[in-house]
């Protein structure tokens, strides 16, 4: 790969180096849709906290020399997602680059860990990046791998967003908001089924493998299911995925961490999802119907799924029907997942990042 865009990019940034930096000033790259904004929202809040600076957004699907004019002149910039152009951005010294990465913990192998073809320009955007937060020293290893960058400068502070687990929520109104929005009575518990997208086309309709009309007759009573698609399942199954019978299609859902905490059980699959509800030790069970293709054709993981996932592992309806009929969830074993993959469980994560980096400046 020539990589000829990131280049030009790379050039266009370069041209504006003649510009001084601010030190007020703090730019965020993004893409349009914003998918990935959550830390970088925390990590604003907090500097907010601090005195008044200068936020601006850097639109990476966007030319605009405006935007590249503030991100060559930012004291600090943040990412939170990856940036190929970051490999032919000439820094100077006085700006810091961050990347928070948008993903919690580490299971699904990805980076130069998979992909052994981006070695080279991993390599030099970790050459170019200061930091790379991360929420465990126990993951730092494999963040080193997939990023191609030195160890040095991964630092185990926290997952930013994951702040919001502590803010002063009230669960019960906001249950209640969900149960007003989809019509639904309140008295339901709320099971979130949370696959993620697979290559092999075939496996991505999850109702093809979920008997959601025997779901229904077994769990019915006592609880609702609210279906959440991985936002990327569009670019891997061409048809609709619909059922016959009662669920909640939350795939639009504006946030998804409110859903977390407004569900009463997680029914995933080999998302990431299970790192961030683990947080909240609340019951997670694993429906992997299409598991011998899924590890003989997709990234793989960090880690042996079967022993070290933090739930039951079901292969069909009638197993994950029995699981939650039975509430056969160990907490003990979600709580000691979750102390593998943070440090710390307490709502400071922003403020050790920001506390970090004012710090450096010092």
């Amino acid at each position: 790969m020539n990589y000829i865009k990131h280049k030009v990019y790379g050039a266009i940034f370069n041209l504006f180096k003649i510009f001084p930096v601010d030190k007020n000033k703090i730019t965020f790259i993004v893409d349009s849709r914003e998918s990935f904004k959550g830390n970088l929202d925390y990590i604003k809040k907090e500097f907010e906290k601090r005195k008044n600076y200068e936020f601006n957004f850097f639109y990476k699907d966007k030319l605009s020399f405006k935007d590249f004019k503030n991100l060559a002149t930012s004291h600090y910039v943040f990412l939170n997602d990856n940036f190929f152009p970051i490999a032919y951005m000439n820094f100077k010294n006085d700006t810091v680059v961050t990347q928070l990465w948008h993903a919690p913990g580490a299971s699904k192998k990805f980076g130069a860990s998979v992909d052994k073809d981006s070695i080279e320009i991993l390599e030099k955007i970790g050459k170019n990046t200061d930091y790379l937060i991360v929420s465990s020293k126990n993951i730092v290893d494999y963040y080193s791998e997939a990023f191609q960058i030195s160890k040095d400068k991964i630092k185990p502070l926290g997952l930013p967003r994951a702040d919001y687990y502590f803010e002063n929520h009230d669960v019960k109104d906001l249950k209640s908001k969900f149960f007003d929005k989809f019509n639904i009575c309140e008295d339901k518990k709320i099971i979130l089924y949370a696959p993620t997208f697979r290559d092999e086309e075939k496996y991505n309709n999850v109702f093809n493998y979920l008997d959601l009309e025997r779901f229904n007759e077994a769990l019915g009573e006592e609880y609702i299911l609210a279906l959440r698609l991985h936002p990327k399942i569009k670019d891997f199954y061409k048809d609709d995925i619909a059922a016959k019978g009662k669920y909640i299609d939350c795939s639009d859902y504006p946030s998804e961490q409110e859903l977390l905490l407004v569900s009463d059980i997680l029914i995933t699959d080999y998302s990431s999802i299970m790192i961030e509800f683990a947080m909240l030790n609340k019951p997670i069970v694993f429906f992997t119907y299409d598991f011998e293709s899924y590890m003989s054709n997709e990234r793989g993981f960090y880690f042996d799924f079967k022993s070290t996932v933090p739930g039951p592992v079901v292969s069909d309806s009638n197993q994950l029907i029995n699981v939650i009929e039975n509430y056969e969830f160990d907490k003990t074993k979600i709580s000691e997942f979750a102390m593998t993959q943070f440090d710390a469980i307490d709502g400071e994560s922003s403020k050790r990042v920001v506390d970090f980096l004012l710090e450096y400046e010092g």
